[in-house]
């Protein structure tokens, strides 16, 4: 019993050693703490929060390849062959809370290829805190009222100038009402030459059955203005309409809010669902000298996120602005949007 517990006793210490032994060579290590990409639902879809801090991020953009034939619908004549354009564009949408509202950062960049020539562009880079505006953007007389139509060719008759930096305030009352006031530098052809910019203001009201909208523009440079006055009607889920009309002091004098020709133009439009991936999209535009510009599209969705839109566009001239009569042309655009 002796040279029993004996050898019972020895196993049992080089089991307890050999074990302290283990537990000295293998070292545990602490793992290290993930940062999962946490979803932000308070701007809507895809914002997500950036790791680390409480701002929002959002990125998108599309894909973009345009085939134009037929005559030019601008100035008249025949294009003799393809005008092709591919454009890639990446937008960032930061945002976060602040005790003076949301801080807002919003970039747009684009990369094109048309008919052989690369251009980079930084379309719109701005940012905006408690309704002000600051950066580059299309001009406030041009987005104010929404631009024009749902087709491709919707500015045969002009209805603004060219991107601009500028500095705006946007006030946003109840029940649907908000007005604007800005100061703008002008585009390349409209860029102000002394301290006074070019001053646009607009007032809005918004319901469910649509809105009505109205934005005027002062000329520093030409000391001259410029106004439009939109009404769109939502007549049901599926079909919407616009009407749009522009006056401008003195069509003689370059403006750079009137940008179509004669004292005043006017544009409309229809969008009609007619499917659940099908929306067939129409304009009609005149302008004062004479120049009637008409398109009608549609817009298929193939798949969620491609859309393919042929487009068909006529355009009659007044012989001030071209020396053919009419033009008959075509587009057709694929886009990928994510």
């Amino acid at each position: 019993m002796n040279v029993k517990s004996l050898l019972l006793g020895s196993a049992a210490a080089l089991v307890a050693v050999s074990g302290a032994h283990a537990a000295d060579a293998v070292v545990v290590a602490e793992p290290e703490p993930v940062e999962y990409v946490r979803v932000c639902d308070t701007y809507g879809k895809g914002f997500f929060y950036i790791p680390g801090t409480e701002t929002c991020l959002k990125i998108s953009g599309y894909l973009r390849y345009d085939a134009r034939a037929g005559d030019d619908v601008y100035n008249g004549g025949e294009l003799e062959t393809w005008q092709k354009r591919t454009r890639a564009t990446l937008r960032f949408d930061a945002r976060s809370e602040t005790e003076l509202g949301t801080l807002r950062s919003y970039i747009e960049t684009r990369f094109e290829f048309t008919n052989a020539v690369q251009c980079e562009t930084l379309a719109h880079g701005y940012i905006e805190l408690g309704g002000f505006r600051i950066g580059v953007s299309d001009s406030r007389f041009d987005t104010w009222t929404g631009s024009a139509g749902n087709v491709i060719t919707d500015d045969v008759i002009d209805y603004t100038g060219g991107r601009t930096n500028q500095i705006s305030y946007t006030f946003a009352g109840g029940n649907g009402f908000s007005a604007m006031i800005g100061a703008e530098q002008g585009d390349s052809s409209h860029l102000i030459d002394d301290y006074m910019p070019h001053v646009v203001a607009g007032v809005k009201f918004e319901q469910g059955w649509g809105a009505v909208s109205a934005v005027g523009g002062y000329d520093a440079v030409s000391d001259e203005f410029a106004g439009k006055v939109r009404l769109d009607v939502k007549f049901t889920d599926t079909v919407t309409a616009f009407v749009m009309g522009g006056y401008q002091s003195d069509a003689d004098v370059s403006n750079y809010y009137g940008a179509w020709n004669g004292d005043y133009a006017i544009w409309g439009g229809l969008s009609a669902k007619v499917a659940e991936n099908a929306t067939i999209n129409g304009q009609l535009a005149y302008e004062e000298e004479g120049t009637f510009a008409a398109a009608l599209n549609v817009a298929y969705e193939i798949v969620p996120g491609f859309v393919i839109t042929p487009e068909l566009n006529y355009t009659s001239f007044d012989e001030a602005r071209s020396d053919f009569d009419d033009a008959f042309g075509g587009i057709v655009r694929f886009q990928r949007n994510f």
